[in-house]
């Protein structure tokens, strides 16, 4: 698999944020049932690498991947896991390395010009732009367009389904991350058809 084909499963990806193994598999099976079959558990938790594992054994519908993802060893532990993808907040060409030889699809953080060139020049042209509305937003997405025009975007950071929408119509960008189809106090209360209902509703963001 390669990341950019995460994008024709809907428009938004599920930054996934979880303190609790045993909201893991609900959680899953909500935002399935709501057609959100990409999800991206950060590795920002001491159980997440286990909520993963609990999901991709309970709910294989759903193609799991790790956010967050840091350095070489996260990525060796996520691949080790089961994990169909990672996804890191910025860029480092030994995490790139790395993720090709694990044969793990990396969707690569960047905020700048450079670090797109720097990504591109390691064969990844499918990137996340992050944070995306504190590093420019809109703005920035179009200006990178002319000089980056083989390169595609997953803006996350900052994006809510007021904004959402802007980023999605621009060519560039094929799909978004937010962390707003998980909310905490719905996963804290269990509130399983609420995220179900988000989920759903975010198939109308593309325009």
């Amino acid at each position: 698999m390669k990341t950019i084909e995460l994008a024709q499963y809907g428009p938004v990806i599920p930054v996934i944020v979880l303190d609790r193994l045993e909201d893991a598999v609900p959680l899953a099976r909500a935002l399935v049932a709501g057609g959100v079959r990409v999800l991206e558990v950060t590795l920002r938790t001491p159980v997440a690498l286990a909520c993963m594992e609990a999901m991709i054994r309970e709910v294989p519908e759903a193609i799991v991947g790790a956010g967050t993802v840091r350095s070489v060893a996260d990525a060796e532990a996520v691949k080790k896991i089961g994990a169909r993808f990672a996804v890191s907040p910025g860029y480092t060409s030994a995490i790139g390395e790395a993720c090709l030889a694990l044969d793990l699809p990396l969707l690569p953080g960047v905020s700048t010009a450079s670090e797109v060139m720097t990504a591109n020049a390691d064969g990844y042209h499918f990137l996340k732009l992050f944070p995306a509305t504190a590093v420019g937003g809109l703005s920035l997405l179009k200006a990178f367009a002319s000089p980056f025009h083989d390169v595609s975007f997953c803006p996350t950071g900052g994006l809510t389904p007021e904004n959402a929408p802007q980023f999605l119509a621009l060519p560039n960008v094929k799909v978004c991350g937010g962390s707003w189809l998980t909310p905490a106090d719905a996963v804290n209360h269990g509130d399983w058809a609420r995220i179900t209902e988000l989920a759903q509703a975010s198939h109308a963001l593309r325009r």
